[in-house]
């Protein structure tokens, strides 16, 4: 048992070292973590990683994990896994997480909503939404640059309106959602 508590000590420490080694530092602080400990070398830190080795171990000898009285199931299927679903384009996975950013502001959804029943001043969002003029001018920025919303002058005015009606969707299927209670 002693030289089995040695090889796992020996574990840990060749752990801890190539975890170290791949940790960014920040201005030469290395951040202190449960699996690592601290920088300082002590011990307090190697439980889980005892744990997770000791969990190894157990597997390994067909021992069955338990959590107090309870065995542990696995919870993966061990059967054949299912094909990876083909993605798009990484730019187009880009272009969407861009687009979806510029929609994550409350204040830009609710300017989305505004718009959907047609172009709108900036004035007129402005008295609709309860926000200051500056407030709404910088949302408009934010959502006209990503291409939610196009502007165009009419007199001394710029009117906005909205350039697809698939963000509209997007935009009210994720408030639908919210209203659902499905989200917290």
């Amino acid at each position: 048992m002693v030289s089995r508590l040695a090889e796992v000590s020996g574990w840990i420490t060749s752990a801890r070292a190539v975890a170290r080694a791949r940790v960014p530092r920040v201005s030469g602080h290395v951040p202190a973590s449960g699996i690592l400990g601290s920088d300082a070398g002590d011990d307090t830190g190697g439980d889980a990683l005892v744990t997770e080795v000791l969990k190894v171990e157990m597997m390994a000898s067909g021992t069955q994990p338990t959590v107090g009285e309870l065995p542990v199931t696995d919870v993966h299927d061990p059967g054949p896994q299912p094909a990876p679903v083909p993605l798009p384009a990484e730019r187009v996975i880009a272009s969407a997480g861009d687009l979806l950013r510029a929609l994550s502001a409350p204040l830009r959804i609710a300017i989305v909503l505004q718009l959907r029943d047609g172009p709108r001043c900036v004035h007129e969002l402005v008295d609709s939404l309860d926000a200051t003029q500056p407030l709404v001018s910088q949302h408009l920025k934010v959502l006209k640059s990503s291409g939610v919303v196009s502007a165009h002058r009419q007199g001394r005015e710029m009117r906005y309106e909205l350039l697809d009606e698939h963000l509209l969707s997007i935009v009210e299927a994720a408030v639908d959602h919210a209203g659902e209670g499905s989200v917290r």
